[in-house]
């Protein structure tokens, strides 16, 4: 049995009893694992690296690109830690599973790969000096020679029919998500620790079926640790970040509870780099119109709302087939929005069944 289907089968026989609970078992128990705490000072870089006392964590970059005649796309790049035990390990013996997503979104195709890995034998994993986070032939390099390691970044990944080679540049300093890096996920208390790099500026080429493509563009880094993120009654979330034409951004994101509430966090960071969090309700969400996407109905146009900014837009997916056809599927793309506000992001929503 080779290494792919070994991490699949552990997967899938560990995860049957809890995947009720929340998307891919985010809302089960965590007996065993390390809790975020409120009040736990974040530090680099070392928090750039695992933490393998927690039991699920990721790297995860978005993009939003366009090419020379104007075509929008998206790239995605995510490389997933899980957990079986609260340690490292070594060799085969080590209880951390890898697993690596890679995607390029077009008007007309959602191209998809995945990787899947066990830490401990160098397939997989996050090293220091230099920073490098990365599974197989997929790497998220830094490339940085002064500073955050963060700061610069080569991102390569390749799938069946399409890949990408991207170099990204920060234009402004890591943001810490909610109470300085703690992040709120539910009424009970559920929480993770979250930090972000929401400003890169992206060049780089994608390789696709009608050959490469020159691209520009922004991109989103985000970092999170946990061991159960989600309350045992959610099922998933609708999570957004986005790029006003003005120079300001905002992370928003709404986690869906059974009986169709939804919790909601904010972070507002203005064109000068001011900070803003907000907490539960004052980002308010509404989806506007569905699509059939892999056989299920998901919502791929969205109003939301941040009064205390004066934001009202709708946003609308440039594919909304973007469909992430993954272990753990989930729908994943590029958007654009208008209203009171213009601009770029980008879309995640998971646990639609």
């Amino acid at each position: 049995m080779n290494v792919k289907a070994l991490l699949v089968s552990a997967l899938l026989t560990l995860a049957p009893p809890v995947l009720a609970q929340g998307f891919a078992g985010l809302g089960s128990e965590s007996d065993g694992f390390a809790v975020p705490q409120a009040g736990t000072a974040l530090e680099f870089p070392r928090d750039h690296l695992p933490h393998p006392a927690y039991r699920i964590e990721w790297w995860y970059l978005t993009a939003n690109l366009t090419g020379p005649d104007g075509t929008p796309y998206g790239a995605q790049w995510t490389l997933f830690r899980s957990a079986l035990r609260p340690e490292d390990g070594v060799g085969w013996d080590t209880p951390q599973l890898w697993m690596g997503h890679a995607a390029v979104t077009t008007p007309d195709a959602h191209h998809v790969g995945e990787r899947l890995a066990r830490g401990g034998i160098g397939q997989a994993g996050v090293t220091a000096g230099p920073f490098e986070a990365y599974i197989d032939d997929w790497a998220l390099r830094s490339i940085a020679t002064v500073g955050d390691p963060l700061g610069g970044l080569a991102v390569t990944a390749r799938g069946a029919d399409f890949a990408y080679d991207l170099t990204l540049n920060a234009t402004g300093p890591l943001l810490l998500q909610g109470d300085a890096g703690y992040s709120v996920k539910s009424p009970e208390g559920q929480a993770s620790y979250y930090y972000s790099q929401p400003g890169y500026a992206v060049t780089g080429t994608l390789s696709l079926p009608g050959g490469p493509v020159e691209v520009t563009g922004q991109a989103w880094l985000d970092r999170e640790w946990s061991s159960q993120p989600l309350a045992q009654d959610q099922t998933g979330w609708d999570w957004f970040s986005l790029h006003f034409a003005s120079g300001a951004k905002l992370m928003g994101f709404g986690l869906r509870s059974r009986d169709g509430g939804h919790f909601t966090s904010a972070t507002w960071v203005a064109a000068d780099g001011t900070v803003t969090a907000y907490g539960d309700g004052a980002l308010q969400m509404e989806p506007l119109e569905t699509a059939t996407v892999a056989g299920r109905e998901v919502p791929v146009a969205w109003r939301l709302r941040l009064p205390a900014q004066g934001v009202s837009v709708e946003t609308q997916a440039v594919n909304p087939q973007s469909w992430m056809d993954t272990l753990f599927p989930y729908w994943e793309g590029p958007i654009r929005f208008s209203g009171s506000h213009e601009g770029r992001g980008y879309l995640e929503m998971t646990g639609y069944d």
